[in-house]
């Protein structure tokens, strides 16, 4: 796990997004995100998991800011960027953010080349020599395992893991901050999947690449994370280490989205308990209200203050067992 005793690039606080879905004869407000916050530190992969339709993409977006917040803060380096959208701040948030989107066919311009597709980031940050240019889209092309006499094709000539990588390349040639990868991999054949998490793995180390990456296969994410925060309806209910989370998982609906997820094993998976989060019957906040505290050291959990304890005793608890076992 990467350390956090230095400052984060990516800071997140108390974000809520919501959605005005008025019709001619009914108002509605859809609140997509609830008052989360998070950081993601230089240099690591910070996973945000849940089902579909927790927020965690709205979340992404809002963070490259092609949706607005409804209140909270984001800052990035420390700069406040959920401000009025004026072109200094675009070009700031375009040159230190890049996004690797689900869909690549959808978000590759059908009728630009690569050349184009991938040279476009470097032109808004400033770059003008056409050599200077080539020589960085043949570069980059090079790294994630393509050619550069595949610059003057269109993305319909290329299979969809070509596409993803195209798309990777298009977010790493700016030698961005923070990348946020969506999904990159839930649209692809498996075998494909693992080729361009590899690739990922591989730059992240190369490049020393910090990564906001949202998902919601759990096997990808423990592979890939340093920190996973996990979702649950526009809330985030629980953020830890990713050895943490999986070795000690507290919250009730990380346990239930833990215990969903397939064993390769067909023995054990006969034999997998499937648990069922159902927050009527788990929480009582009647009387005390949650919010994220503290359970171990960089261990947050949604919780009110008698859960916390509870949840703290049980991971006393687990330490010894663990100790006596090794001992």
């Amino acid at each position: 796990m990467k350390e956090l005793n230095s400052n984060p690039i990516l800071s997140v606080k108390n974000l809520n997004i919501s959605f005005n879905t008025n019709t001619k004869f009914k108002k509605h407000i859809v609140k997509a995100v609830d008052d989360i916050s998070f950081d993601v530190y230089p240099g690591e992969t910070f996973g945000l998991v849940g089902e579909s339709g927790c927020g965690k993409t709205t979340t992404g977006r809002c963070i490259i800011r092609l949706y607005s917040p409804s209140g909270g803060s984001i800052t990035l380096h420390g700069r406040e960027i959920t401000g009025p959208m004026t072109k200094e701040l675009r070009r700031y948030i375009s040159s230190n953010i890049s996004m690797i989107f689900q869909d690549s066919m959808e978000s590759l311009n059908p009728r630009m080349t690569i050349a184009e597709i991938i040279g476009e980031g470097l032109r808004v940050k400033g770059l003008k020599d056409k050599n200077d240019i080539l020589e960085k889209i043949y570069a980059i092309l090079e790294k994630v395992g393509l050619t550069r006499e595949q610059a003057g094709r269109y993305p319909h000539e290329f299979s969809g893991g070509q596409r993803q990588r195209i798309g990777i390349a298009r977010a790493i040639v700016v030698a961005p901050s923070l990348i946020i990868a969506d999904e990159p991999v839930s649209a692809l054949d498996v075998s494909i999947q693992a080729q361009v998490i590899n690739l990922l793995n591989d730059l992240k180390k190369e490049l020393n690449l910090t990564i906001l990456f949202i998902a919601h296969n759990l096997s990808v994410v423990k592979y890939f994370s340093d920190r996973i925060g996990v979702m649950y309806c526009g809330r985030l209910l629980e953020v830890a280490s990713k050895e943490e989370i999986y070795q000690y998982p507290y919250h009730p609906y990380t346990r239930a989205l833990l215990s969903a997820s397939p064993n390769p094993n067909p023995l054990s998976e006969k034999r997998r308990e499937r648990l069922v989060y159902e927050p009527a019957k788990e929480h009582d906040y009647s009387a005390e209200k949650p919010e994220m505290l503290e359970i171990s050291e960089n261990h947050l959990i949604f919780a009110s203050q008698s859960e916390a304890e509870q949840y703290r005793k049980l991971y006393e608890r687990r330490i010894e067992n663990d100790t006596n076992k090794k001992c």
